[in-house]
């Protein structure tokens, strides 16, 4: 079983502003050509503290953040908080990018690597899930077989059978590995290359491949466990 494309119907609506005690000092920034022109003007404006660049950097990659954020802790709560961190450290960060990468992927890197260091803060703390997996549902559904409108689902009995899918698969994803479920996440939720996941994670790209693969299969046998059926 792939989960592909999985999507959210929102990102968090409050955004932010960085306060003075966030700002980094500023400097130039090298970047390699391949970031682009329009990742360049960008992060050039950031590093001068330009408000109305932080605001479009947030738009464009609020969404894709929180989704990354919320797949990998399963806590909405926590994971509109912790977007809204990612973007405090890169704020506070731009500085130091060196253009090594794309804007995105360094961006990613931050939120992933954030999330672990919730994750260990979250288990510590033995965060209940139950209550969170109602709100991962009100975000969007979790795979696309299972993204029909509302209005195309025939009969309510069908509507709670998905709900209790996305449920299953949901608590699935949060059951790998964190390992497991970054490279899952970012290649089946994010849809990214196995080289982007590589620059995300830190990791060769056959040991990239090999976790997604072990990940998707983990994901298959626990969710056929809980259904109590196999799938194709």
């Amino acid at each position: 079983m792939v989960v592909r494309r999985v999507g959210f119907a929102r990102a968090p609506a409050h955004g932010f502003a960085p306060g003075v005690a966030d700002r980094a000092p500023s400097g130039a920034v090298p970047l390699r050509e391949e970031t682009g022109d329009a990742d360049a003007r960008l992060i050039d404006r950031l590093v001068r503290r330009d408000e109305l660049a932080f605001g479009a950097l947030v738009r464009e990659y609020q969404q894709r953040v929180f989704s990354i954020v919320l797949r990998m802790i399963g806590n909405a709560a926590e994971a509109e908080d912790l977007s809204q961190e990612v973007f405090v450290q890169v704020f506070k960060a731009v500085g130091s990018f060196r253009g090594e990468s794309k804007l995105s992927t360094w961006i990613f890197r931050i939120a992933i690597n954030l999330c672990k260091n919730r994750s260990k803060y979250l288990r510590v703390r033995h965060a209940g899930q139950q209550s969170e997996l109602d709100s991962v549902e009100e975000h969007g559904a979790l795979g696309d077989a299972r993204r029909a409108p509302i209005a195309h689902v025939a009969r309510p009995d069908d509507m709670l059978a998905g709900r209790q899918v996305e449920r299953i698969v949901q608590n699935a994803i949060l059951e790998l590995e964190a390992g497991f479920r970054e490279c899952l996440v970012l290649r089946d939720v994010q849809d990214l290359s196995y080289e982007e996941i590589g620059a995300i994670t830190g990791l060769a790209e056959g040991t990239v491949k090999s976790r997604i693969h072990r990940a998707r299969a983990q994901l298959k046998e626990i969710v056929e466990r809980e259904l109590g059926e196999r799938l194709p």
